[in-house]
């Protein structure tokens, strides 16, 4: 099992996309382990995206993920990273294929709906940074043998 963080930008949540995208989370069988909807500070945002700091576009992305709240999840799931990527989709909303959440929902190469970890180390680092001790549960569902097959003694 991996944990990932997923953020809803400031787009998806002015537009009221956020029960649709975390739907299809949910849908897809990854457990919501974390959820705060909160307000980005420009530290946090500097923080978040240091590695951006010479990029051109690095000044607008700050100021556009400060703009508007933010829902900020922590996801888990075995290969919760990949699904969750693959989920999402390309970068851009006008490139991004059709059954990806960009893919359907957005067509802005500037705002482009979500943020997912693309590794287990930026994950861990994300999470980390977006959520407190304690703010990420470890407690396992109901559901689980519906989710993964579990007949070898762990999950599949």
């Amino acid at each position: 099992m991996e944990t990932t963080l997923i953020i809803l930008k400031p787009d998806a949540v002015q537009r009221g996309l956020m029960g649709a995208i975390v739907g299809r989370f949910e849908a897809k069988g990854l457990q919501i382990v974390g959820a705060k909807l909160m307000k980005i500070s420009p530290d946090m945002a500097a923080t978040h995206y240091a590695a951006h700091k010479e990029r051109p576009f690095y000044t607008g992305l700050v100021n556009f993920m400060t703009s508007a709240p933010v829902l900020v999840l922590a996801l888990r799931g075995i290969g919760a990273i990949d699904i969750s990527r693959k989920m999402i989709g390309a970068t851009f909303g006008s490139k991004a294929e059709p059954g990806t959440i960009r893919g359907d929902y957005g067509v802005s190469n500037a705002f482009n709906l979500i943020h997912g970890s693309d590794s287990p180390e930026a994950a861990a680092k994300e999470l980390d940074l977006f959520f407190n001790d304690g703010e990420i549960l470890d407690d396992k569902r109901a559901i689980e043998p519906w989710i993964y097959d579990y007949s070898s003694g762990d999950p599949e």
